[in-house]
């Protein structure tokens, strides 16, 4: 069981960010902001994906235009991703942005960061200070040692956080992200030890979803492991959806989000097997799309991990040539012949 690390709790609109909450998907719109339709469409479907924060992106005068009609057109929370101007987060936050993204690399100007926070303050909205390594320019060249990294990017961090304080607001979120895994982990740690307020998860840039899967299941899933984490999101170049789905099984797999479809189980298959375990488990897989329980199916070629996996599995396919035996919770309850497989395990998953 993991152990939350003890954060103050922040709110954007009627979502709860800290330890005493439940940890936030969020993902991000990828179509033009001033295309209302298609950003209403991507945000519906983000949701329905599992977000519960979308973030877009308001670069220009006419984004934050069209965010206030965005927002008149959603039931979940958005937040204003703000880099370089203080009047686009000043607008986003009157336009009922619940929260807004600024990037202490390009909002320096200590006069624009007092009128963020008092229209913050104002309006009730949070605020996310969020760092890019790729946005502070002394880390822009190659040779700046690993430590002196973490350490610059804690000390801008440090500083934005404290003319917030400063003005007795509180209501925010930190961030640390870069493209490298390990350098992400150790920022996040020591703003761990530093600060208490919650901490937003992710690592940028992460590439293609088959390319981002692996560096953001390693640098999230580290940090969450260790109890650090209360939002994250998963970067990919693509569909929105994916990142929603990988940011879940990052979290299912932790134990830290329920899941409602079906857990597949798969052999890794050898020389054991008589049958094409694989082509077997795609086909149980498919069968199972559309089910909306929250079993462990597991499908096994032989019979040195398959008992096994069956004792663990609410269902358990261990296939043998011609034939396979059906497990549930443990106990062997059928032999069905091979074209069968499908249709009986079917008929005991209904039963369960």
């Amino acid at each position: 069981m993991i152990k939350r690390r003890k954060t103050i709790t922040v709110r954007a609109g009627a979502v709860k960010i800290g330890s005493s909450a439940p940890i936030v998907i969020q993902s991000m719109t990828k179509v033009p902001t001033v295309d209302i339709s298609r950003c209403v469409k991507q945000i519906k479907q983000l949701v329905l994906a599992g977000c519960q924060l979308v973030r877009i992106a308001v670069p220009r005068r006419a984004d934050t235009a069209a965010f206030a009609r965005i927002v008149q057109k959603v039931s979940v929370p958005l937040i204003a991703d703000v880099h370089f101007s203080s009047n686009r987060a000043i607008e986003a936050i009157e336009a009922g942005a619940a929260k807004v993204r600024l990037n202490p690399g390009n909002i320096k100007n200590r006069e624009d960061i007092v009128r963020i926070i008092d229209a913050a303050k104002m309006h009730k909205t949070a605020v996310r200070i969020g760092i890019n390594e790729a946005s502070i320019r002394d880390l822009r060249k190659q040779d700046v040692p690993f430590q002196k990294r973490t350490g610059l990017m804690l000390k801008e961090m440090t500083k934005y956080v404290r003319l917030f304080e400063n003005r007795n607001f509180t209501q925010l979120v930190l961030s640390a992200k870069s493209s490298d895994p390990l350098r992400t982990i150790e920022v996040n740690r020591r703003i761990a030890e530093v600060f208490d307020y919650p901490i937003h998860l992710g690592l940028t840039h992460a590439g293609l979803p088959e390319d981002a899967q692996i560096p953001s299941g390693i640098a999230l899933g580290t940090l969450l492991a260790e109890g650090i984490g209360d939002t994250i999101r998963v970067s990919a170049a693509g569909n929105p959806v994916v990142e929603a789905e990988i940011a879940k099984q990052i979290l299912t797999a932790l134990g830290l989000y329920g899941r409602s479809k079906p857990e597949l189980v798969v052999c890794p298959v050898c020389g054991r097997a008589e049958i094409d375990v694989i082509k077997l488990a795609r086909r149980v897989k498919k069968a199972l799309a559309d089910i909306d329980k929250p079993v462990r199916i597991a499908v096994m070629g032989c019979i040195v991990n398959g008992p096994g996996e069956a004792a663990d599995a609410d269902l358990a396919v261990c296939a043998a040539k011609n034939k396979a035996y059906l497990y549930r919770n443990g106990r062997k309850i059928s032999i069905v012949r091979g074209d069968k497989i499908i249709p009986e395990l079917l008929r005991q998953l209904n039963k369960l």
